[in-house]
């Protein structure tokens, strides 16, 4: 047990030297998207090694136990790099080798060459061109990211609060409670200008000011870790990477509004992040860093996991609380909002993962530093997951007004096979595409809703000119409208009636006088929805409309889809030149559309053709292609 913070410094000091005296650290990434292509598998190798070995033992909490070994193998948060798991770090000291694309048959020879010996293997290392990265650090995609949120990920121990506890944490929680009054905490907050990262960009001390100040005594932190829109991993990767930063966080904004109970809202789909949340609020209750008189002090502080049901709605502030309260997580009328009346109707601190996982670095180094990194308008950094077609997919974290070319391009490194940047969508349904143009124009909350686009949580999705924008719109307003609560007839029937339009023209019925319903459709919704959600989801619809109208104009009247990916707007053609007569593809059409002589060119009908594609598949000439 921990009762005071004096035990706590020792507890730290401790747990610093015995991570300092490891001889080698094999550290084996278990985010999710490493354990899908099988971390885990890895980690057990490793493990039936260390265990088979004189002298070298399997430790998942070395510090827990009076005696340590000098190899220790450890289950880390997400390393970031997902395009390129399993990934592999061996830590001797200061120097880091970061393997990439690691198989169960590398193993021993990892063990044997890198653990037990000095030598690097080079073609398990990240190389670009004729250049290989030894270090992580050395790594463009690592070497050009600034990470606060994201600092202890890969590092350390995800399972284990000693090695939080040697890597700093909760020295920001010890200093808010023996350092800092309530009102001192909140207003270092408030100075950073800290804004929301789950989408809103609401400053984050100003909604902690709102709540501390209420006449009800009684209230409540909540985590939105609710991360529903397609594309977004920052968050799960956060809680499951760092689930310790997350709570001191939660704590410390306890602390500073008189909150003795938080809750954590997550996602049912993450069960990583569930599994390792309980884990560490199991740890902090028995070593009393969380329940009654914290730290010997008069602070009580609970916490408690909520799982959500998958439905994207329930991200929304009321509809959270609504759904942690055990009713439908649906939005209402606002005011009052919910730092008057939130959780229980009771003034409510709702911030998401990220935010609150900034908050320890804040109150360590002060609001100053903070301020130093990013904008004016939007300090500190944003976590983003690089999804689509891009080399490098994968979490990372850059300063706010970053542009979106230094992190396509110069973190991300480009696009795939070198094809043509055609587009990004940033912020996922409720988002909006920027484009070629967009590139150098500087990345934070206030600057993008020029292009009719939001920063939201951070998903970004990649696309180049293989990409179909009609198509692009019509998946996401297909998202939005499954998953609208139905509350507000502007959303319910309004997402509808575009998500109808845009699937008439994707088919090719649409007409030009489409354009004008869905441009009224996507005004009515944004004034008039009842929630945040509602408000922007015609953006994908509004961005598009405005940067590719001529791409919709081409799906109308020319009845062609230029990328290629509209079905129903495919049109198969056999070159005569290449064809061979051989009579395959007639035999493999389901509906007799193609026809011809033997050893003589065939040809396709295409009032017949049902698109299915078939001919070509089975063409071994390549004589067969769609036609722009």
């Amino acid at each position: 047990m921990i009762k005071s913070k004096e035990e706590l410094l020792d507890i730290r000091k401790s747990a610093q030297e015995e991570l300092a005296s490891y001889d080698c650290r094999i550290l084996v990434c278990s985010g999710t998207g490493c354990i899908a292509t099988g971390s885990n598998k890895i980690h057990e190798i490793f493990q039936t090694m260390t265990d088979g070995m004189e002298g070298i033992k399997l430790e998942f909490a070395p510090h827990d136990k009076e005696e340590h070994e000098k190899v220790g193998v450890k289950k880390t948060g997400c390393q970031g790099f997902c395009e390129l798991g399993p990934l592999v770090r061996i830590q001797k000291g200061d120097q880091v080798v970061q393997y990439v694309k690691v198989q169960p048959d590398d193993c021993r020879e990892i063990f044997e060459q890198t653990v037990l010996g000095d030598t690097v293997i080079q073609r398990l290392l990240y190389s670009k061109g004729d250049t290989h990265y030894t270090s992580p650090d050395e790594i463009p995609f690592i070497a050009k990211q600034t990470r606060i949120v994201l600092e202890n990920c890969g590092k350390v121990d995800a399972e284990s609060l000693d090695e939080y506890l040697a890597a700093g944490g909760f020295k920001a929680l010890e200093k808010a409670m023996f350092e800092m009054t309530r009102d001192e905490v909140i207003d270092e907050v408030d100075k950073s200008g800290l804004r929301g990262r789950g989408g809103g960009g609401f400053p984050c001390g100003k909604k902690w000011k709102q709540v501390a100040r209420q006449k009800e005594t009684e209230r409540f932190v909540v985590c939105n870790g609710d991360e529903g829109d397609p594309g977004a991993f920052m968050d799960g990767s956060v809680m499951e990477g760092d689930p310790f930063k997350l709570i001191e966080g939660m704590m410390i904004a306890g602390y500073a509004v008189k909150a003795e109970h938080g809750y954590i809202y997550v996602r049912a789909e993450y069960p990583n992040s569930v599994t390792r949340l309980r884990g560490a609020i199991a740890q902090l209750e028995e070593r009393g860093m969380l329940g009654d008189g914290i730290l010997g002090t008069d602070f009580n502080f609970h916490l408690h996991i909520n799982r959500g049901a998958g439905a994207f709605v329930c991200g929304e502030g009321s509809a959270l609380t609504a759904s942690i309260e055990g009713n439908r997580g649906m939005p209402r009328v606002k005011p009052p909002r919910t730092v008057e009346k939130g959780l229980w109707e009771k003034p409510t601190v709702l911030n998401n993962v990220e935010t609150y996982a900034n908050v320890p670095k804040i109150i360590l180094d002060g609001a100053e530093w903070f301020r130093s990194i990013g904008t004016e308008g939007s300090p500190g950094c944003k976590t983003f997951s690089l999804t689509g077609a891009i080399e490098n997919t994968g979490l990372i974290e850059v300063p706010m007004g970053s542009t979106l070319r230094e992190i396509i391009f110069d973190i991300g490194g480009g696009l795939k096979d070198g094809a043509e940047f055609k587009a990004v969508q940033i912020g996922g349904p409720s988002g909006g595409c920027l484009t070629e143009k967009h590139l150098d124009e500087p990345l934070d909350f206030d600057s993008v809703k020029k292009f009719n686009a939001i920063v939201g949580s951070g998903g970004m999705v990649v696309m180049d000119k293989n990409t179909c924008m009609v198509e692009v719109a019509r998946f996401f307003m297909s998202f939005t409208q499954r998953e609208s609560c139905g509350k507000c007839v502007p959303c319910r029937e309004g997402t509808k009636r575009m998500l109808d339009i845009l699937e008439k023209i994707v088919n090719g019925n649409g007409e030009m006088e489409d354009l004008d319903k869905l441009e009224e459709l996507a005004t009515m919704v944004q004034s008039m929805a009842l929630c945040g959600l509602g408000k922007s989801a015609p953006l994908p619809v509004i961005s598009t409309l405005n940067t590719f109208r001529d791409e919709y104009i081409e799906h109308i009247v020319d009845k062609k889809c230029r990328a290629k990916t509209c079905t129903a707007l495919r049109k198969y053609v056999i070159n005569p030149e290449f064809c061979k007569g051989c009579s395959k593809c007639a035999k493999n059409c389901p509906v007799n559309a193609i026809s011809g002589k033997v050893k003589e060119p065939f040809t396709i009908d295409s009032t017949k053709c049902i698109k299915c594609g078939a001919c070509k598949d089975n063409c071994a000439f390549d004589a067969i292609y769609v036609e722009a």
